[in-house]
C-alpha cells in the first residue's frame, strides 16, 4: 500500500471539512486546515452533537479522544478554549476541535460520549477553572482539595497562596502563608554582575567581533 502524499492528505482532509460543515451545519462556527492539520470551531452548546457525529459517522469515525485541555486568554470576554483531539484508526486521520467559554458558563461534559473526558474534564477543571456540566464525578485532581485558584491561568501568582510543609511538633501537615527567602530578582544580563562584555578565547577572530572594553 503506497504512503499517501502531503497533497492527498490535505484534498481528503478539505473534503471531510466540508462534509462535516454540511452535516452539522451552524453547530460549526469556522475550519481551518493548517500542517496537515484539520481544526474546526464549534458553539459550546453543540459540543455533545458534533463528538457524536465524529464518533459515528462512517466517513469520520473519531472513536478516540486522545486528549482534552484548556488554553487561557485573560483578555477575551470568553477568555478559554477547551481543546478535544481526536484519532481515527480506521480513517488514519486526525481531527481539532475547539470551543470558547468563560468563567461562569458551563461547558458539557463530553463523558456521555467518550469516557476518557472523565480524567482530562477534571485536569481542566482543577488547573483552568472550566465547569463541564453532568460530569459524573468533577473534583480537583492534581492539586488538592483545599487548594485556592487554578494555576495555570495566566493570573494566578508564581508564588501561589500558601506553601505546605511537615510540622514534626503537629505530626501533620500544615498550610502556611507564602513567605519568599528573598526578592524576586530581574535579570540584567548586561551587568557586570549577572554577565560578562568581555571576548571569550576565539572571538576576535570573528570579522565583526566588538571591542573588548
Amino acid at each position: 500500500m503506497s504512503v499517501p502524499t502531503l497533497a492527498e492528505r490535505e484534498q481528503a482532509l478539505d473534503e471531510l471539512k466540508e462534509d462535516i460543515q454540511a452535516s452539522l451545519g451552524d453547530a460549526i462556527i469556522g475550519s481551518t486546515i493548517d500542517r496537515g492539520e484539520l481544526t474546526i470551531v464549534v458553539q459550546a452548546n453543540s459540543i455533545i452533537r458534533v463528538l457524536t457525529y465524529l464518533r459515528d459517522d462512517t466517513n469520520c469515525l473519531f472513536t478516540m479522544l486522545v486528549d482534552l485541555c484548556g488554553v487561557d486568554y485573560p483578555e477575551r470576554e470568553h477568555r478559554f478554549d477547551v481543546v478535544y483531539h481526536l484519532l481515527s484508526v480506521r480513517q488514519n486521520q486526525r481531527i481539532r476541535v475547539k470551543l470558547t467559554t468563560d468563567e461562569a458558563t458551563p461547558v458539557p461534559s463530553a463523558y456521555s460520549v467518550f469516557r476518557s473526558a472523565l480524567w482530562f474534564e477534571r485536569e481542566a477543571w482543577d488547573l483552568f477553572g472550566i465547569f463541564f456540566a453532568d460530569h459524573p464525578d468533577l473534583r480537583r485532581l492534581l492539586t488538592d482539595y483545599g487548594f485556592d485558584g487554578h494555576p495555570l491561568r495566566k493570573d494566578f501568582p508564581q508564588t501561589g497562596y500558601v506553601e505546605v510543609r511537615y510540622d514534626d511538633e503537629q505530626k501533620r501537615v500544615v498550610y502556611e502563608p507564602v513567605q519568599l527567602r528573598q526578592d524576586w530578582r530581574s535579570f540584567d544580563f548586561l551587568s557586570p554582575w549577572e554577565g560578562t562584555q568581555d571576548l571569550l578565547p576565539g572571538d576576535e577572530k570573528a570579522p565583526d567581533a566588538p571591542k573588548s572594553s
